[in-house]
């Protein structure tokens, strides 16, 4: 593990125009440096690094970071990845700190069965090129189902001999011993005797993200019955199935500039789609899809295209998951290919162009796709259609997203041909079930369901209302973050009863205007920003930008570049040549200052007013009225009132000052 202190070098040597420059042209404007986005396409720069505070902030789709972010998201590096190029681009030397015993055997077993594993992929592809019964049975074999030479070579496809333990003598003549060869399931034991497990057989190596062989995939060049057709790698330190997806080491660059993958069954349609130009496609490698798998797929796109062959029975089985993609939030597509076609068969037959073409031109969302299918096997059976009209339900309550699922429950009902309400209503009591079963004894809460057409309570501005709601707060935090030590002046009555001008930080006045009154922000990341900064100001520190655009929570981080970040920036010499002046943020600091914390303490004003008028209204319809409690609710409504004309009263002095 790298040490903290080298972290801390690392992050402090690291100069964020320089990392970015790398990648994205650069043209200074202001105190800030713009370019196109590396992360969308777009043609107006909206991409912004500010050297000062050593961030980027793109105000188109919204990512932004630090450098160690920006080449984790552009380059896909994991976080010691990303250190380990800083330090070298800076030339810092990285201190390590030493693994305990246990540590290092893991690591050290971890080394030898990858080391091991890069030893057979390279035996086996010899095997195939450069060997008489490699070129002839299984070169062969490749070439006539349409597979090219460089293919074959990218993938590093390779070949095991059929004799009894060809690899296994080789592998331990090398050095390699029998304990990491049945580790990592190469070779097998019977009556103590080691023999090959993927001999007579085709094999597609399968790699990590960054390259290195995982474990094998074997095909069967025979038509024996006893013997299956494929067999993968066992589980092994360094492989399990669940977490790897065949073809992503070739697949990710593209699906992050296309953000779009097309998933497969099979090791030959990954490779036949790539050799057709769509380099995009990943397999599951025969397994079912599983979540760790859906999450690997979301770190380089939210959008999933899967490609079936024309089995009714093999697509109703996948449907789980598909289920569970949608789950995870992310946008699915399907592609049904003709009746005895699958992506192998189909892009051996069609040339590039066409296999492109119809994969673009016949994806389908995947919630119609299956609407339709199993649609078409009610054929008005009434008990059907109502098992339909719950599956589709229970299929459209997965997906996080409101928006989302409102359009599809109006595109379904449309489709079965049931009102909207009914699918509404089945939905939004699938959700509050689970909801239920995961927050016991909490219920549902109304923005977790869909909006019922008519019902104002759940309306669509609900969700603008509460981002709303929380812009003072946010305001106060991002002065906090860029003015905290700046001053503002106070005019106030000395012991002499002469006004005098006090000047206080904004950080001070902020903290000490809020804790007096015992106030707590509503937004919780706010919040946690507010307690850590009050925290510092208690040493007598104030905090640098980085100790929250460095921040471990990921929450904090993205809204501390946020607020840090300034979409607006003057290019040189503007005011001189438009002879316009305009003034800067800290020349109103203080008329700001005092706008947000006047306005968050009127939203509270408002919010204890909504809650003091609803007690009343309940206490009225209690029969007999409790008078005594009644008159000191309305006591406390009077006394909020008045605060509150008090404070905009202050907050219209500041506006028009």
């Amino acid at each position: 593990m790298i040490t903290p202190d080298t972290i801390e070098k690392i992050m402090d040597a690291a100069r964020i125009e320089e990392v970015v420059g790398e990648f994205v042209s650069l043209k200074r404007r202001g105190v800030n440096m713009i370019g196109l986005c590396p992360f969308h396409n777009e043609k107006t720069p909206s991409f912004s690094v500010s050297a000062p505070k050593g961030i980027y902030k793109c105000f188109g789709c919204g990512k932004g970071g630090n450098a160690v972010n920006f080449l984790m998201e552009h380059e896909h590096y994991t976080y010691p990845e990303a250190l380990r190029y800083l330090a070298q681009k800076y030339n810092i030397e990285i201190e390590e700190e030493k693994p305990s015993p246990e540590q290092q055997q893991a690591m050290d077993l971890k080394e030898s069965l990858f080391n091991v594993s890069a030893f057979a992929q390279k035996f086996f592809e010899e095997q195939l090129h450069d060997s008489e019964e490699g070129r002839s049975i299984a070169l062969t074999y490749l070439k006539e189902r349409g597979f090219t030479t460089e293919v074959i070579r990218r993938f590093g496809l390779g070949y095991c001999p059929g004799a009894w333990d060809s690899f296994t003598q080789t592998a331990l003549k090398n050095g390699y011993k029998k304990e990491y060869l049945l580790k990592t399931s190469l070779s097998k034991s019977k009556d103590q005797m080691l023999y090959d497990t993927f001999r007579d057989r085709i094999i597609f190596p399968i790699h990590n993200l960054s390259g290195r062989v995982l474990g094998f995939g074997g095909r069967i060049l025979t038509n024996e019955k006893n013997r299956p057709k494929y067999i993968n790698s066992a589980e092994s330190d360094i492989y399990q199935k669940s977490k790897v997806l065949y073809g992503i080491y070739f697949a990710k660059s593209q699906m992050v500039s296309l953000d779009n993958c097309y998933l497969v069954e099979g090791y030959t349609d990954v490779i036949a789609l790539h050799q057709a130009g769509i380099t995009n496609v990943i397999a599951t490698s025969g397994t079912a899809l599983t979540t760790d798998q859906i999450k690997l797929i979301r770190r380089y796109t939210s959008n999933v295209t899967l490609l079936f062959d024309g089995d009714p029975a093999g697509i109703k089985a996948a449907f789980r998951g598909l289920d569970l993609i949608l789950e995870e939030g992310l946008n699915v597509r399907v592609v049904l290919f003709p009746d005895g076609e699958d992506p192998d068969s189909f892009a051996r037959e069609k040339r590039p162009a066409e296999v492109r073409s119809f994969v673009e031109e016949q994806a389908a969302d995947f919630i119609s796709f299956k609407t339709t299918l199993l649609l078409e096997e009610t054929r008005d059976d009434p008990i059907r259609k109502a098992q339909l009209i719950k599956e589709i339900a229970q299929t459209i309550a997965l997906i996080p997203e409101p928006i989302a699922r409102t359009i599809y429950v109006q595109k379904c009902s449309t489709m079965m041909g049931v009102e909207e309400q009914l699918m509404v209503s089945e939905v939004n009591r699938i959700r509050r079930e689970k909801f239920k079963r995961k927050h016991q004894p909490e219920t549902a809460k109304d923005e977790d369901m869909i909006p019922v057409p008519g019902d104002r309570r759940t309306s669509p501005q609900k969700q603008e209302y509460e981002e709303t709601n929380h812009r003072p707060e946010q305001e106060i935090i991002r002065l906090l973050l860029n003015h905290g030590a700046k001053e503002i002046t106070f005019e106030v009555e000395n012991e002499d009863k002469r006004m005098v001008e006090v000047a206080v930080t904004v950080a001070e006045f902020i903290l000490q205007d809020i804790h007096s009154d015992d106030l707590m922000l509503d937004n919780v990341i706010c919040q946690n920003i507010l307690n850590e900064y009050a925290g510092w100001w208690e040493q007598k520190k104030l905090p640098a930008h980085s100790i929250f655009t460095q921040h471990q929570d990921e929450d904090v981080r993205k809204l501390a570049i946020d607020l840090l970040s300034s979409q607006y920036t003057l290019s040189k010499n503007w005011e001189q040549r438009h002879k316009i002046y305009l003034k800067d943020e800290e020349d109103e600091l203080k008329p700001r200052v005092l706008y947000a914390v006047y306005a968050f303490k009127l939203q509270k004003l408002e919010k204890m007013l909504a809650e003091i008028q609803q007690k009343i209204r309940d206490m009225s319809r209690q029969i007999p009225a409790d008078e005594e409690m009644l008159l000191e609710l309305m006591k406390t409504q009077r006394d909020l009132l008045e605060k509150r004309r008090a404070f905009a009263r202050e907050l219209d002095r500041v506006v028009t000052r």
